[in-house]
């Protein structure tokens, strides 16, 4: 197994762009999170540009904007803002985009409801559903009340969105500067995650469903508490082999890379080699989801990161369970386990 090439040593500093491909820009926005930044993309289109992603909905993100509106966009404007998922990071400043330049929002269905939802706390997405799926599958309480002081968080990223969107589906084509870009549908990290494909450039902008050094997070959430989301995200990003070995892959995180079938067989084996240990321990004794952590993450855990491991240590044990391996129980006392069937 060959392992991803990286064409670019480093990531623009802030404020600059690299240019990765005719007519394709790559920035960089900093996060205030452990994943400390996020990239984003300028397509020529053109006496226009297209943005894809468009960072956190706050001040410092807003001031990098400026800097490239005044020293990169000259006289052209923003025809289109195209957000691949909902998460803030990607979704944040995409209503102040739109508002600044009158542009259209672009991203699929599904994408484009649950920021609504996760704004409004509506539909599960509140943090009180958050805790409640979490304690039904073995948090405790003193950790739990930890979690109710994210209460608002995403709302305080994303202080505001469009209501109206340009529906984007799987397999469309969508042209932009005169060159066809394909829309892939992904799975598993978000409802209905956007990737896009350019044959002509050989490029895939890859959003978080193909990442060169980490995993992406895959989780069960309180909308769908009996989902198997792994098994989604493991299926679409197998899609990708379709695609050519050499493609270059511009990533949401970590640096563009080529390899993008390499990087799919070292996800597919990490995933493989947890659920491995997951079903080795429940044999050893049933487990729910809170005892799992310290084997899915070996290091301690803080409690913005309890919040993306129990919903991805939940997502490892339905994988094994949907797949026949592990029985899943539920005691007198509401949490589920998992033993081997």
């Amino acid at each position: 197994m060959t392992s991803p090439d990286y064409p670019f040593a480093k990531p623009p500093a802030p404020a600059a762009t690299i240019e990765v491909a005719p007519g394709v820009h790559w920035l960089r926005m900093a996060l205030p999170f452990q994943l400390n930044h996020i990239n984003l993309w300028l397509l020529e289109d053109g006496d226009d540009w297209l943005i894809i992603d468009s960072g956190l909905g706050n001040d410092s993100t807003r001031a990098l904007w400026e800097k490239i509106f005044s020293e990169k966009f000259g006289a052209k404007s923003v025809k289109r803002v195209l957000v691949t998922h909902y998460h803030p990071d990607h979704a944040g400043n995409a209503a102040w985009l739109c508002k600044r330049f009158g542009a259209a929002l672009w991203m699929s269905r599904g994408e484009f409801l649950t920021v609504h939802a996760a704004r409004n706390s509506s539909a599960g997405y509140t943090t009180e559903a958050q805790i409640e799926l979490f304690r039904a599958n073995g948090l405790d309480d003193a950790r739990g009340a930890e979690l109710l002081l994210r209460g608002g968080l995403y709302k305080s990223m994303v202080p505001d969105f469009p209501f109206s969107h340009r529906r984007l589906h799987e397999g469309e084509m969508i042209t932009v500067g005169g060159r066809s870009w394909k829309v892939i549908v992904g799975h598993g990290h978000a409802p209905e995650h956007v990737s896009l494909h350019c044959a002509e450039l050989n490029l895939l902008i890859s959003g978080d469903m193909l990442l060169p050094r980490i995993s992406t997070n895959v989780a069960v959430r309180p909308i769908d508490p009996w989902s198997n989301p792994l098994r989604l995200f493991l299926e679409s990003i197998r899609r990708y082999r379709e695609l050519p070995q050499d493609i270059l892959v511009l990533p949401s995180h970590g640096l563009p890379f080529r390899g993008a079938h390499a990087r799919i067989a070292q996800l597919e084996a990490h995933h493989a080699e947890r659920l491995a240990e997951l079903q080795a321990a429940c044999a050893a004794s049933p487990r729910n989801a809170a005892e799992v952590l310290e084997i899915l993450f070996r290091r301690k855990l803080d409690t913005s990161q309890i919040f993306f491991a129990m919903g991805e240590a939940i997502a490892h044990l339905h994988y094994l369970h949907y797949d026949g391996q592990l029985a899943r129980t539920v005691g007198a006392d509401g949490v589920a386990r998992f033993a081997p069937v």
